[in-house]
């Protein structure tokens, strides 16, 4: 059983209130890398981009670790800035196919096609029901389920109602159900 976020960053806590913020970044670096991969790459849906954002994630949390506060829990920060590097990085993207050239769309059925499949179906059946909800639902699942936060720790990462936070997972899971189908 894993200890509670404010638990497991206690070592991280400690280095900051000692302005030791290398250490602090050190003991960071391992064990958020992967969540924040993951959320860009559920943001951004491009893994060399993904990659590109969770370096300068790391860059922002390095320069913005001195001013850490300490008022929210510290994955709650982290993915606060994760989310936001990810949101500048989508609104900094620029077409790349033209809407109006029909030669230039790639069929949304050739596109699944060519996407790059993992070694397990299951897994890749997921991640293509994740892709496939809008951005606000990923989002919710995303904190709910891989990162395994509660609904009060799901809405202060996104400054949502805790309402709000069940409705979408609510909503998302009947989407998931939908897109999955009927069984057979």
């Amino acid at each position: 059983m894993t200890a509670p976020p404010h638990e497991a960053d206690a070592d991280v806590h400690s280095r900051l209130r000692a302005g030791d913020y290398r250490a602090a970044l050190e003991l960071l670096l391992p064990r958020y890398r992967d969540r924040v991969f993951r959320l860009a790459l559920t943001m951004l849906r491009n893994r060399s981009e993904a990659e590109d954002v969770t370096q300068d994630i790391f860059l922002r949390l390095w320069r913005a670790l001195p001013g850490y506060s300490g008022k929210a829990a510290l994955s709650t920060w982290i993915y606060a800035i994760s989310r936001n590097a990810c949101l500048s990085q989508l609104r900094k993207r620029r077409p790349q196919v033209s809407l109006d050239d029909p030669d230039m769309q790639l069929d949304p059925a050739v596109a699944a096609l060519a996407a790059p499949s993992t070694e397990e179906p299951a897994v890749d059946s997921v991640t293509r029901m994740l892709e496939s909800l809008p951005q606000r639902y990923r989002e919710v699942v995303m904190l709910f389920y891989m990162e395994d936060r509660s609904c009060q720790q799901t809405a202060a990462a996104l400054g949502l109602p805790v309402g709000t936070v069940k409705a979408l997972l609510h909503r998302a899971r009947r989407r998931m159900i939908d897109i999955a189908g009927p069984k057979k």
